[in-house]
């Protein structure tokens, strides 16, 4: 049985003040339940965060990560310095890191790997565009991007998160049965290039204008393990609301 991975990606958003008054809301609403949840603020915030976290059942990630562990890179942060903050999982490969800053497949398989050389979990975000599920191609660049994304990569603990670029940020979401049906051909993918006991294990979750009214029935698919949550994230109700989804 797949434990659901409910992650918060807060992008650009929150000051450190924000931060805090965001965490002291979430941390008593949010105990023992049925998903492991996960909080990814801005960097500027990150310190303050892991230290509220602590002790606490909610996990710390990072928005982005970059693939050596030091040297001369100026504005980049490698993954030595994530673990030293105290996160346990990093977004790589989100489609707005592929949008607007030229990422590609190439650098989110070296990311993947400087995360995985430093046991911090990636969670791999894939999706397809609306031109391209128009045109028919939306299983074509799931299997680019996963075999790409993954090269050389062996059966490490990864998250993925499957998130269309044509519902980010647009109030439009892939119905439950859309989302469901790429999952179930993610999860074939691993079957067939890592074996049956992999592909069972593995998390897919999935993202895009995700919400407290449509979460329970995205939960309610068999293959869906979780979600990536944009701005519902950056309000108490509404993530609270998201991780305590009814099992249906």
């Amino acid at each position: 049985m797949r434990t659901p991975i409910i992650a918060g990606n807060w992008k650009m958003n929150n000051t450190i003040d924000e931060a805090r008054g965001l965490v002291s809301g979430l941390i008593p609403l949010i105990g023992e339940n049925h998903a492991d949840v996960v909080l990814a603020p801005p960097f500027t915030a990150l310190y303050v965060v892991s230290e509220m976290l602590s002790g606490s059942n909610i996990k710390l990630a990072a928005q982005d990560i970059f693939w050596e562990d030091r040297g001369a890179y100026t504005g980049e942060v490698s993954p030595i310095m994530l673990k030293d903050i105290g996160c346990s999982y990093v977004i790589i490969g989100h489609s707005e890191r592929r949008q607007y800053f030229a990422e590609d497949d190439e650098s989110v398989n070296r990311k993947i790997k400087a995360a995985l050389r430093h046991r911090l979990i990636p969670i791999v975000c894939i999706g397809e565009t609306l031109k391209e599920r128009e045109g028919g191609k939306t299983l074509n660049v799931i299997e680019r991007e996963l075999t790409a994304g993954l090269n050389g990569i062996s059966g490490d603990d990864i998250v993925i998160a499957y998130e269309p670029i044509w519902a980010i940020g647009t109030g439009k979401t892939a119905t439950p049965e859309q989302a469901n049906e790429v999952h179930i051909f993610i999860r074939k993918w691993f079957r067939d290039n890592y074996g049956e006991d992999y592909s069972r294990k593995i998390r897919i979750q999935y993202g895009g204008s995700v919400t407290p009214e449509n979460i329970d029935s995205l939960m309610a698919q068999p293959e869906i393990d979780g979600v990536l949550v944009g701005g519902a994230s950056l309000k108490v109700e509404s993530f609270v609301r998201i991780v305590n989804f009814k099992v249906m």
